[in-house]
């Protein structure tokens, strides 16, 4: 199905994407008072904190719940930003209503799970309220999609989604892998919904957050969600992803937001180039599986294997080095040759299963 949505009116000026940000938790009513006049001394649209937190682990600091609602009402009364928080489950739901919070976000852990979207989609039956899915902990766009659709069916129409990375068993650099191309493909197939940026969560380190804002707004995305605490240092949940307000200033203050709505006539004659160069790539890729389904029939009538290991080592490295050599990463060219072996393996695999 179509998501059927309205439009989303994002506050942002010239020079700054739309940004919705705050501490990842709410824990004194004086913490979130100080953050948040410090945010909107600094022009921040929208002022968000975690009340419920969702932990890996029993035993950590869960959100003051119910309790800290009151100092978001009066975060929203004292310096007119709008106010958002994150919501798991239907009692959030309905208290959150009851204390006039503006946005809603849905979280990682919850977006993964199809039944606590419906429940989640059943309390918001009847409501009009803007809601933000997060991306599922899992990279699974059909997934992420789902649970967009059972918010949507539920009569809410303005949405947008959320992009905080992906979990990955791996060490890596950054704490969710951003694997943009699911974000990238979500834009594809539903052009209408806005996609906001969590750099906070994808990157998991306060230096990570200024690369990743940037690489957000170069691909175009809608706006960008942040943890921002008065005193992050010392704060009760995710302290080594959060900035304060104004090393938060400067990272906007350093951004370049481009202009998707430039026309493309300057490039048109470079686009019509890779054009041509995609068509002559089908036409060696073609001529390349053909050379394949020969070698399948070879192997076939002198009844060899499909799969041959030393061979397929020996392609990947050699073509990794070639493409390191010729200004590539050397892992992306071995990505797209493990693909076409891939396909030749499958044309082979038809070739001798053949009667």
């Amino acid at each position: 199905m179509e998501l059927q949505l309205e439009p989303l009116h994002l506050p942002s000026d010239n020079e700054r994407p739309f940004v919705i940000a705050g501490p990842c938790s709410a824990e004194s009513e004086e913490q979130v008072l100080t953050t948040a006049r410090q945010l909107a001394s600094k022009g921040c649209h929208m002022f968000r904190a975690g009340v419920w937190k969702p932990r890996t682990k029993p035993g950590g600091f869960e959100g003051k719940g119910e309790e800290a609602l009151p100092w978001l009402k009066k975060v929203k009364e004292e310096t007119g930003m709008l106010v958002a928080t994150e919501v798991a489950k239907p009692e959030h739901v309905e208290l959150c209503l009851k204390y006039g919070i503006d946005l809603l976000w849905i979280g990682a852990r919850t977006s993964a799970n199809p039944f606590a979207m419906q429940d989640l989609a059943d309390a918001l039956k009847g409501v009009d309220i803007p809601v933000f899915v997060k991306n599922p902990v899992n990279p699974d766009l059909e997934l992420w999609i789902g649970a967009m659709e059972r918010i949507n069916q539920a009569g809410i129409k303005k949405m947008a989604a959320i992009h905080r990375g992906f979990s990955s068993y791996d060490k890596k650099i950054y704490r969710n892998l951003p694997m943009w191309q699911i974000p990238i493909e979500l834009h594809r197939r539903i052009p209408e919904l806005p996609i906001i940026c969590d750099p906070s969560h994808i990157g998991g380190r306060r230096d990570l957050i200024a690369p990743l804002c940037q690489q957000a707004m170069d691909l175009g995305f809608d706006g960008l969600i942040v943890e921002s605490h008065c005193n992050p240092d010392e704060a009760w949940s995710d302290a080594k992803q959060q900035v304060t307000p104004d090393v938060l200033d400067y990272i906007l203050s350093l951004l370049v937001v481009r202009d998707e709505t430039v026309t493309t006539e300057g490039i048109r004659q470079l686009r019509h180039q890779i054009d041509d160069l995609d068509n002559n790539l089908m036409d060696l890729l073609s001529k390349r599986m053909r050379i394949c389904r020969e070698i399948g029939q070879y192997k076939k009538e002198h009844n060899m294997t499909v799969l041959q290991p030393a061979r397929y080592n020996e392609i990947l490295e050699k073509r990794g080095a070639q493409g390191a050599l010729c200004g590539m990463s050397s892992e992306f060219v071995a990505h797209v040759f493990e693909l076409i072996h891939e396909e030749s393996v499958r044309q082979q695999i038809e070739i001798v299963n053949q009667k």
